[in-house]
């Protein structure tokens, strides 16, 4: 119709609908069609979305896992009784158990720390308790991250205990770093932080070690695997409970959980966590794969549950040769090579090393083994690594 004026009404959300006795926004757009500026006002703030739980609270969040709107108590509860059925479906926890909590101060720690105290009480799990965290000696970082560890360890009423790498491996990971330069710090922090994990654990008399790990985290590292093929872990690494070949058992009791609802379950509940990322981070290539998986959330938002669910699906096929799960015949600590991979590093750095452990170790593990000087071992390996990067030629 000619001089028929056309509002545009832009709302927040889709969802929310003007509360004049229901029908759509189109209905809406179509019966207000030339009315009034002033009409039309009346609509521009939306009626308060109610929670889709409880219908009387109104809603604070809409969930990035399943899209329901709820209101903050309903979220919480929510949020609690998810990681109670994933403990209760994978059996995690038996009465009487000793469980070690990984507690690094930063929020998945932090709130699976709170959450687990939480549960035991309300569903009487019968477990007992313990903060582990580990000191890697990284200075401006760790030291604060351990400050927020001990202010929850005080509210929380827990026992706490700190590892360090200084005691366990006589090197801190700043001197490390110095030592090594910028790149494959992670690979020597991994190591070493999984094993003093382990360590402390056992030194405490423990009977399984929870980590705060996500479902962020996990897809993070079925990524990782793929990219990297290593079949050997794809499948280890999904898991929600290892340790089974002899080690001391870990358990993952947040890896349904989406890094995005931990956020906000930590903030709800006002939790008291460190944020600041390890100085050293920016040089792993977990942060690469961590990228590339947003990049893939924004364009399929269920990536990360399909690659959580890709790692639990995978079956090795019977042919393929798995390694053999032994022990260091130096440390005694789980390892499918002669020498663990802790020990391989370790000695590198003594010896003034620092790649000795880097890439495949097995010609320097034997000459280690064998009484031979691993310096030897390095220039054959660093010899036949240049002859096979410069081949000899020959012009026809």
């Amino acid at each position: 119709m000619p001089g028929k004026v056309v509002f545009t009404l832009r709302l927040p959300s889709p969802k929310f609908l003007p509360t004049d006795g229901g029908g759509s926004q189109r209905d809406f757009a179509s019966r207000s069609g030339g009315t009034a500026l002033p009409e039309l006002a009346r609509f521009a703030m939306p009626a308060p979305m109610l929670c889709s739980v409880c219908g009387n609270a109104r809603a604070a969040l809409r969930r990035p896992k399943t899209g329901q709107a709820l209101c903050r108590a309903c979220f919480v509860a929510a949020f609690e009784e998810e990681v109670h059925g994933t403990i209760a479906a994978a059996r995690l926890f038996q009465p009487g158990e000793t469980v070690a909590v990984g507690a690094s101060g930063g929020k998945d720690s932090t709130v699976l720390a709170h959450v687990l105290r939480l549960l035991n009480e309300r569903h009487d799990y019968g477990l007992r308790l313990l903060l582990l965290s580990v000191d890697e000696g990284i200075a401006g970082y760790r030291d604060d991250s351990l400050a927020a560890v001990r202010r929850n360890q005080r509210r929380l009423g827990l026992p706490l205990h700190v590892v360090s790498y200084q005691e366990l491996y006589g090197w801190s990971m700043d001197r490390i770093a110095r030592h090594i330069g910028p790149k494959n710090n992670c690979t020597f922090c991994g190591v070493f932080r999984r094993q003093a994990l382990d360590r402390g654990a056992a030194l405490l008399g423990a009977d399984k070690i929870a980590t705060g790990h996500n479902a962020d985290d996990v897809a993070e590292t079925v990524l990782m695997n793929f990219l990297r093929g290593d079949v050997g872990r794809l499948r280890r690494c999904a898991e929600i409970l290892t340790g089974s070949e002899g080690s001391l058992p870990r358990c993952k009791p947040l890896k349904h959980t989406y890094e995005k609802e931990i956020v906000l379950y930590a903030y709800f509940q006002g939790l008291d966590y460190f944020s600041t990322e390890c100085v050293y981070a920016p040089n792993a290539y977990r942060g690469h794969a961590r990228a590339l998986l947003k990049d893939l959330e924004a364009v399929r938002p269920s990536t990360v549950a399909d690659l959580v669910h890709s790692g639990e699906r995978l079956a090795v096929r019977e042919d393929v040769r798995m390694p053999i799960q032994g022990t260091c015949q130096r440390c005694g600590y789980l390892s499918s090579q002669k020498l663990c991979k802790a020990c391989v590093l370790l000695e590198g750095l003594n010896r003034g090393l620092p790649r000795l452990g880097i890439g495949k170790p097995s010609r320097l593990q034997k000459a280690l083994l064998d009484g031979e000087k691993p310096e030897d071992a390095l220039w054959v390996r660093e010899s036949s690594k240049k002859a096979s990067q410069n081949p000899k030629t020959v012009d026809f």
